[in-house]
Parts: structure tokens; C-alpha cells; sequence
């Protein structure tokens, strides 16, 4: 049977992403930095009318997008589209939130869907074949999320629904669960092209690694020789240096056979300890590791940054005045430019809001001398005088 995601309006949406753009990019030099070199550009205007626009330049010219869109909480979001109520605003309609009624909830998503669909399908084409999104949502619309980016992407293509910790103290007026984590979901172009960086490692982890025995291969660190996973070849027994000898615990088995074992106690990879009467361990090279750690889905606070770190590099930036609402950590983005965006590569970001973006492209260039571009997209907004 045919699997299909619908709602009112969707049938509007790609004729609207297909319908020219009467809109103009007009450049201006007396607001720029750097005009004539930059490689950077900051675009005002409607998102949709600008993705429109970049079409031509930028088709499958972008390695990561990075986008923060409204996460469709209660608030009416104010970018422009072909589908609101003609008559009024569906809150003042109904007179109440939507949370509380099942009808109004759902032309509740369908706007928010209608808003986001349209722009999806014209930042797809803008990638290259080993680009990369990340989309960061929370919750409430994450499911829906999930499902058009499924069609628009494909579903061959998802990646990782990466969990950011964005709290790490729990607020104690929620009514059930205090709720501290967002999601990024990341889809690649090409799940077969993408390409995925990793994290380089920090000292403390560095640290782990020490050459007590004065190995000639450099610092090492001990792991266990034993595994969980069956493996019949595993049983056997070690005679160690003492003449004690050495079963795998019960319900495990040694992660190599005997054979593979001798070869390694030949070559100086096993250890058993300063006084040689510990249990045998294997040694774990630094120098013959892949540089940097393979990322997971859970992103804490320590490393990714929060919410409330963010919103205080914001009101330093604006002398204590909040500027911006749910501002995003540079150290997140930092993360996430790290795997996604290579050294080179045009960074994308058509929801711009506080432009934590365009901060952490030009401080990760500065830190490991990158080239990365960036265009940042956002609605003209009135900001504070600093």
C-alpha cells in the first residue's frame, strides 16, 4: 500500500516553492563589512522569496545547512506564506490555545507544515551531493518534522536524531516533567556521498593514554581482552608471567582466539600489570588510533553549551538587554559545524535569528584556519542600539 504524509494545503506548497520570485537582492556596500572581499553574505528578507532567489547561484553548491526554525509552541510564527485563514488568525477564533482542543491543534500543525514544506523543497536543491542539514526542533512538532524531511530528503538519507541537553537544571514548575533536551535531525543529500567528520579528542581523554613500560609504539591505555559476544575460539586459559593462570569471567569470552593472543603477547600488546599478577588487559595505541572520536547522539551541556549559556553571551553583547529569544550556543553550532560543513564548504542558515551561526563559521575558521562561507538569511528585525 502507499505510504503518504497529508494535510490541508500541502498540495499548494510545492507550486509555491515552484513560483518565480518577483523579488530582488539589492546589495548594500554602506551596511557591509569588507563589501568587495567578503565571502560572506547576510541576506534581509523572506526566507522562501530568498531560497527562490539563490536557486540559480548556489544550485547544489551548499555543504551544510543549519537552520533553527519557529518550533510552533503557541506563538505565531510571521513568515509570509499562501495559507493563513482569510478571516482571522485561528486563535482569535477560537478564543483559547490550541493546546486544549484537538481540531484547532491540527490547523495548528498544517500551518506550521505549510510554512516549513515549501522551504525544505527549495533548500534541498541547494546542496551538494555530500551535503548535509541539521534542523533543530524540540518536541512538538519533531514527529512532523521527521516526516516531511522523509519526503523531502528521503528516508534513506536520515542520518542521526542527535539530543542536545539545552537545560541542565530542572525546572520545578513543570507540570509533569521538566523538559531540557531539543533534538537535531540531520539528513544527508546522499546517504552514499555524505561525508561526517569527527571530534577531536580533548586533553583530559589524552591524558588517559600513558607509557608506564616505556612502550616504543608511545602511550597506550589498557582495555579489557574479554567481550560479551559469544565467540566459541574465546575460551581458553592465559598463563601469565607469575605462572597464574587466567579464565575469561563467566558469561564472557576472551576477544581473541589463542592464536591471535600469542601473537600479541609476542609483540609486547598485553599487560598484566607493573608486578605482572594482574589480569591480562590488551594496550591501546594513541599513536595507531583514527585522529578524533566518533560522535554519538547525546550531547551534553559541558560540551554543546545551553540555552541559558547562550542567552548570557547575548545580553553581555547588548549590555544585560535579552535581544533575542532561545538563542543557541556558538558551542553547539561549533559541534555541529565540526562534522557537517569540512574546511570549505557553504554554510547555509535561512532562519538566522541571532546569527550564531555566521559567529561560530568565522571562530572555527579562526581556530583551525578554515575557509568556510557563510549566507545567512533572516527577517528585517528592529535590533537594540549598542
Amino acid at each position: 500500500e502507499k505510504y503518504e504524509f497529508t494535510w490541508k494545503g500541502k498540495s499548494q506548497c510545492l507550486p509555491l516553492a515552484q513560483q518565480r520570485s518577483t523579488a530582488t537582492l539589492r546589495p548594500c556596500p554602506e551596511e557591509s563589512v569588507n563589501f568587495e572581499t567578503t565571502q560572506n553574505l547576510y541576506i534581509e528578507g523572506d526566507n522562501l522569496e530568498v531560497l527562490k532567489l539563490l536557486q540559480t547561484s548556489y544550485f547544489r553548491q551548499v555543504k551544510m545547512i543549519y537552520i533553527d526554525p519557529p518550533y510552533n509552541t503557541g506563538n505565531d510564527f510571521v513568515y509570509e506564506d499562501d495559507f493563513k485563514d482569510p478571516l482571522e488568525r485561528y486563535r482569535e477564533v477560537t478564543s483559547q490555545t490550541t493546546k486544549s482542543n484537538p481540531e484547532a491543534m491540527g490547523r495548528f500543525h498544517t500551518n506550521w507544515l505549510n510554512m516549513m514544506y515549501p522551504r525544505l523543497r527549495l533548500a534541498a536543491n541547494l546542496l551538494r551531493d555530500d551535503g548535509i542539514i541539521s534542523i533543530s526542533i524540540d518536541d512538538n512538532e519533531v514527529h512532523n518534522l521527521r516526516k516531511i524531511c522523509d519526503e523531502v530528503f528521503g528516508e534513506e538519507n536520515f542520518i542521526a536524531n542527535i539530543v542536545w541537553q539545552k537545560a541542565y537544571v530542572a525546572n520545578m514548575t513543570a507540570k509533569f516533567i521538566s523538559n531540557t533536551h531539543d533534538h537535531l535531525l540531520v539528513y544527508a543529500k546522499s546517504f552514499e556521498s555524505a561525508e561526517v567528520g569527527k571530534f577531536p579528542r580533548t586533553e583530559e581523554q589524552i591524558e588517559k593514554f600513558q607509557n608506564p613500560d616505556n612502550d616504543p609504539r608511545g602511550p597506550w591505555k589498557a582495555e579489557n581482552l574479554s567481550a560479551g559476544k559469544y565467540y566459541s575460539a574465546g575460551q581458553f586459559e592465559i598463563i601469565g608471567p607469575d605462572g597464574r593462570k587466567y579464565l575469561p569471567p563467566s558469561g564472557r569470552y576472551w576477544r581473541c582466539n589463542e592464536t591471535k593472543f600469542t601473537e600479541w603477547l609476542s609483540d609486547g600488546r598485553i599487560w598484566f600489570g607493573k608486578d605482572g599478577t594482574s589480569r591480562p588487559m590488551l594496550k591501546k595505541y594513541l599513536s595507531e588510533m583514527e585522529d578524533g572520536l566518533t560522535p554519538d547522539t547525546w550531547w551534553e551541556h559541558e560540551t554543546s553549551g545551553s540555552n541559558k549559556e547562550a542567552t548570557l553571551a547575548l545580553k553581555d553583547l547588548f549590555s544585560g538587554e535579552a535581544a533575542f529569544d532561545t538563542p543557541k550556543p556558538v558551542k553547539l553550532i561549533s559541534r555541529l559545524l565540526t562534522l557537517f560543513s569540512g574546511k570549505d564548504g557553504i554554510v547555509l542558515d535561512f532562519f538566522s535569528g541571532s546569527a550564531t551561526t555566521a559567529h561560530a563559521v568565522m571562530q572555527l575558521n579562526a581556530e583551525d584556519g578554515g575557509n568556510r562561507q557563510f549566507i545567512m538569511v533572516q527577517l528585517p528585525e528592529l535590533c537594540p542600539e549598542s
